[in-house]
């Protein structure tokens, strides 16, 4: 894929200080706005290489390793689907995707932390009770968190990933599902999922003695429909962690989604799905750009992808006693298995195509000047 011309960080550089008087985001959004600024930066530092065939010299440098950059994910995404490769059952696995009610986002906004740790466990809670009642067993999932919509408006919601297999109470594994066709009617399953969300939200605000400011907003999630998503089974475990892949290291907004930058405005395309998923454009001013993509930062220490169940590592550890089985593998440097699983060889000179880099310098960090400003409101957040 060709290299965009516009990035999240070009945004960042042009609005950030506006953005930052403004709208005073907190401490941590902070730094994560900062070091996707300076990602790939002379800022962050680099290697100088020189190709050992034609000479020429290159610099290469760092990336930020934020989990909220769109430049520094798709090497995590190719490790993770190998590492799950490892450990997935051998049977169909189900995709479902629990959504929230939009009338919830101000409640979602009060304590984002709490708000995102209960509706994992209210996904998983909802599962779980309907292994049992369905099938007598305890099933699993890996359960992944997305927050943002097309537009980077606010949308929680958990795509799961659920095996049709299950653990059952003598100590066995059994198919479960409905001759691969379904796996839970989805109608109880979305009825399940809103009481169980809905009596914790009302226990949190009742607590924080917030229950009568969102009186409203709470009774009317109760009156909306929900409804929970359910594709078809999938394939093969390499279809269903490939599909998964797709979901766990997505960020609110890829680079290649944004199409111009103006003096005032980001352009950038969405699928429209309520026109059939057709591609459109749509422009927001540049503070309120930045001011959405600070709603997807999760709070510091988040974890974001959790697996449950007979997809759990205490189970794993315990019930399966994985830890017994001891496996010799042959040793693999970062730089070759990157290469394997991406299918390009970084330590190839990218102008001559023949010769390998070879490190001749390390750059040091630098304080770049078009990040002063941003650097001042962090350190003054």
């Amino acid at each position: 894929m060709s290299r965009p011309e516009h990035e999240v960080a070009d945004v960042i550089r042009r609005f950030g200080e506006d953005f930052i008087s403004k709208h005073h985001p907190n401490r941590y959004q902070l730094r994560v706005l900062r070091a996707l600024s300076m990602c790939r930066t002379a800022a962050l530092g680099g290697h100088k290489y020189r190709c050992d065939h034609c000479g020429r010299e290159h610099i290469s440098y760092n990336s930020c390793r934020n989990r909220h950059c769109p430049k520094c994910q798709s090497t995590n995404q190719a490790l993770w689907v190998e590492e799950r490769l490892k450990n997935a059952y051998p049977v169909k696995h189900y995709h479902l995707v629990f959504t929230l009610p939009e009338v919830l986002n101000d409640i979602c906004l009060c304590d984002t932390r709490w708000f995102y740790n209960h509706l994992f466990a209210s996904v998983w809670d909802t599962l779980q009770s309907f292994g049992y009642s369905h099938y007598t067993s305890e099933s699993g999932a890996i359960c992944i968190l997305h927050t943002w919509g097309q537009n980077l408006s606010l949308h929680p919601h958990v795509h799961c990933i659920v095996p049709a297999l299950g653990y059952t109470v003598k100590g066995s594994m059994k198919q479960i599902g409905k001759a691969g066709k379904y796996l839970y009617p989805v109608t109880r399953l979305s009825l399940k999922f809103r009481g169980r969300f809905m009596a914790g939200v009302k226990k949190y605000l009742a607590g924080q003695d917030l229950l009568c400011e969102y009186h409203e907003q709470v009774k009317k999630a109760w009156n909306n429909r929900w409804v929970v998503f359910c594709e078809p089974s999938l394939g093969k475990p390499e279809h269903v962690v490939g599909y998964l892949g797709q979901y766990t290291h997505r960020v609110a907004i890829t680079n290649h989604r944004i199409v111009d930058i103006s003096d005032h405005e980001v352009l950038f395309s969405l699928k429209d799905y309520s026109d059939h998923g057709r591609q459109k454009i749509t422009t927001l001013a540049g503070e309120e750009f930045l001011r959405r993509f600070c709603m997807h930062i999760l709070p510091a220490g988040f974890v974001k992808i959790r697996y449950y169940g007979i997809y759990s590592s205490r189970f794993r550890n315990t019930i399966m006693k994985d830890k017994c089985k001891m496996v010799i593998q042959q040793v693999e440097t970062t730089i070759e298995r990157i290469n394997r699983l991406i299918g390009v060889d970084i330590t190839r000179c990218p102008r001559c195509r023949k010769g390998q880099l070879i490190l001749i310098d390390v750059i040091p960090r630098s304080r770049s000047p078009t990040l002063l400003g941003l650097n001042s409101f962090s350190l003054q957040g």
